[in-house]
């Protein structure tokens, strides 16, 4: 079983532990959870989740069960869900997570990456956004399977003394014509896991600690307006890995069907990432068998 790990931008703190009883479902542009809760699916972890569970759907994929907490900044939700996931996490015994927004707390991600390396299997990590983030600040970057940043993130990934995105130091450039010296000062410092899918105008993919690939077209502008683009990405690599398909094949054709789903959907920048989602289902059926085979 896969899961995501993530927080709900509302103000109910409880961690939602019936949601991960059973599945959720994205419907008409909201996320249905199992305890009949509802979502509207505009960008975060909702986009993320909204995605995976759509594309597992489409492609015959178990889809993954999701850890949900309510947080509106204070970080009470995610010190639950934190907290949870140690104490369960050999009950839960994933065969993968991802995780996104969580209150950067130093000391619970580092408990919580002890109990799920303490299992007899360890879990495929893939980490986004806030827990990005906190993997980095931690120390324990490398103990990672995949993050997915964009360039902004790949910066501060890059500068072994920033704490938070915000403080990366000015001379680190931000432009993907610098992705390559990026990548060699985020691994010489163990800032970043073997792979990576860095989202932007350009996508660029990283296996094995080298990069291996980019994605470029088809190129929709409206697509760098849009919030949860790059959630959306995240969610797309996750139902692939969640169907069995390889760490490297599954980043570069995450990139390539998030362009494709754009072509087909020609976004103007007012279009909303749960619009875009309306059309996962018809690329998916229609060009996945294609990409995977090309990735």
């Amino acid at each position: 079983m896969w899961y995501i790990a993530g927080t709900l931008p509302g103000p109910d703190p409880v961690f939602r532990e019936a949601a991960a009883q059973g599945p959720a479902r994205m419907c008409d542009g909201w996320l249905h959870l199992a305890d009949g809760s509802a979502f509207p699916v505009q960008r975060g972890t909702e986009a993320l989740a909204a995605t995976a569970l759509l594309a597992c759907e489409a492609l015959g994929f178990q889809p993954p069960r999701l850890l949900l907490a309510g947080d509106t900044g204070s970080g009470e939700g995610s010190r639950a869900l934190y907290a949870w996931l140690t104490e369960h996490a050999d009950t839960l015994n994933p065969e993968g997570m991802t995780f996104h927004y969580l209150f950067p707390d130093v000391d619970w991600h580092n408990r919580v990456l002890m109990a799920l390396q303490a299992l007899p299997t360890p879990p495929v990590l893939v980490a986004d956004a806030g827990f990005m983030y906190v993997a980095k600040m931690s120390g324990y970057a490398d103990a990672y399977d995949l993050f997915t940043p964009d360039i902004g993130e790949m910066a501060f990934l890059a500068d072994e003394k920033a704490p938070h995105p915000f403080y990366t130091r000015g001379f680190l450039l931000a432009e993907e014509e610098n992705v390559a010296a990026l990548l060699e000062r985020a691994n010489a410092h163990g800032n970043c896991p073997a792979h990576l899918i860095i989202k932007g105008r350009i996508d660029h993919i990283v296996c094995g600690g080298r990069l291996t690939g980019t994605v470029k077209e088809p190129s929709v502008a409206a697509m760098e307006c849009i919030g949860g683009t790059g959630d959306l990405v995240t969610g797309l690599v996750t139902a692939l890995l969640a169907g069995g398909i390889p760490m490297c094949r599954a980043s570069l054709a995450a990139a390539r069907i998030a362009r494709l789903l754009a072509e087909h959907c020609a976004p103007d920048p007012g279009t909303q990432v749960g619009a875009l989602l309306q059309g996962l289902p018809h690329v998916l059926h229609n060009y996945a068998e294609e990409v995977l085979r090309q990735s």
